[in-house]
């Protein structure tokens, strides 16, 4: 492929050169989820093209090169995020289905009843539900690491909260609706000193941050591949192989066995224990290729020119009458929550559409978010590496004008 770079990105995705309602498209609703390049598209049709079939088992040529495309995925994966071993890559539907995996197994191995689940006052729905869900299964609890007006962890509380009833922490590495950016070494590095294990959700890191499990020393990680300019219903979950051996398969099936018979299964080995089923084949090659691409763009310099987007948009947002931030950390992905004056998310971000200009309105699945703030929703611009200047102008613009309207 041609050498991609920032200042030239747009042209690899087809889709901004879309027009709504006559007007060209400004998407600015990328922690919903990323536009597509051509080399992911190309990727995701050729396979179709020249080698579907099922993986795994088949004697057949298209079947094996099926299977070796898969699995060159699960290396490119594996490289991306610095796992010890290929095998600890799990694939998954997305970072719901990841998180539930290891709140389903983890919680039936570990969890008792009287012990707790921490997680934070910032998590998306899909990591505060499936802990909900296996804590009252079990007799366990949640509890919370509270936050403050700014939308900053209150990690002064940590070590009291890491208690001996406490058998996993799980929190959002970058939160989707206020865009902090939590410092989970430190909070890795107390639970590890209590030998607590730890779940990251990285759904809206990976695309900014660069990320070394190994590094870090996380236990599990999820992320989504939609998020990072890859096909939707395709995820990972990272898992040390330690506990990936040590906690029982999430769903039974074909591929997740070594043999059955009537009396016994004995289930497969890492990482097919956990991929029971024909798997999302076309989606892991075209994660694959997706990785392949943010190498080539290189994350150093996509998070140059997203912190320019986020701090050119928050100055010229800033000037707009009536603004009010939602959200105020130093440490901030690109993403702006905000309301303006008394208008609803709703109204607004109607009137935006109309111009052609696509953002987030709501809760942004984080409810108990909007409690803690007394709001009802909020307004959410998300930047990538391919949005520009001129387009947060016309967001701007934009505001002004539904404003004038609304009000």
């Amino acid at each position: 492929m041609g050498r991609s770079t920032v200042e030239n990105s747009r042209k690899d995705f087809p889709i901004l050169e879309t027009k709504v309602y006559g007007k060209d498209l400004v998407y600015l609703d990328n922690a919903a989820t990323t536009q597509k390049p051509m080399q992911v598209l190309a990727a995701v049709d050729e396979y179709y093209k020249t080698c579907n079939s099922n993986v795994h088992r088949g004697v057949h040529l298209l079947s094996q090169q099926a299977t070796a495309a898969y699995e060159e995925a699960r290396k490119k994966v594996s490289l991306f995020i610095n796992a010890a071993f290929s095998h600890e890559v799990i694939f998954t539907k997305g970072t719901t289905d990841g998180i539930n995996l290891v709140a389903s197994s983890f919680g039936k191995k570990f969890l008792q009843a009287g012990d707790s689940v921490l997680i934070s006052a910032m998590e998306h729905h899909s990591n505060i539900v499936p802990w909900q869900m296996i804590c009252e299964e079990k007799g366990a609890s949640l509890k919370v690491i509270p936050m403050d007006k700014n939308g900053v962890l209150e990690l002064g509380l940590l070590p009291s909260l890491l208690d001996e009833k406490v058998k996993l922490v799980s929190l959002t590495y970058v939160s989707n609706s206020l865009g902090t950016i939590n410092p989970i070494r430190e909070i890795i590095k107390l639970a590890h000193e209590k030998n607590i294990p730890v779940m990251i959700d990285a759904a809206q890191a990976i695309q900014h941050l660069p990320i070394d499990v190994q590094e870090l020393d996380v236990d599990f990680l999820a992320f989504s591949g939609h998020k990072i300019y890859g096909p939707t219903g395709i995820g990972v979950l990272y898992g040390k192989e330690k506990w990936l051996n040590a906690i029982p398969p999430y769903q039974g099936g074909g591929d997740m066995i070594k043999t059955v018979t009537f009396a016994k299964t004995i289930y497969n080995d890492l990482p097919y224990k956990f991929e029971a089923g024909t798997p999302d084949i076309s989606g892991a090659i075209g994660l694959g290729a997706a990785i392949d691409y943010v190498n080539l763009v290189t994350l150093e310099a996509i998070q140059t020119a997203e912190n320019d987007l986020l701090n050119y948009g928050l100055a010229k947002l800033a000037e707009i009458p009536g603004i009010r931030f939602i959200g105020k950390a130093e440490q901030r992905a690109s993403v702006i929550s905000f309301l303006i004056g008394e208008i609803h998310p709703y109204d607004l971000g109607e009137l935006l559409d109309k111009q052609g200009i696509a953002i987030r309105t709501g809760h942004h699945c984080t409810e108990p978010v909007m409690d803690f703030f007394k709001i009802p929703g909020t307004c959410r611009a998300s930047f990538a590496f391919y949005n520009t200047r001129s387009e947060i102008d016309l967001l701007v613009a934009g505001i002004k004008r539904a404003a004038a309207i609304l009000n």
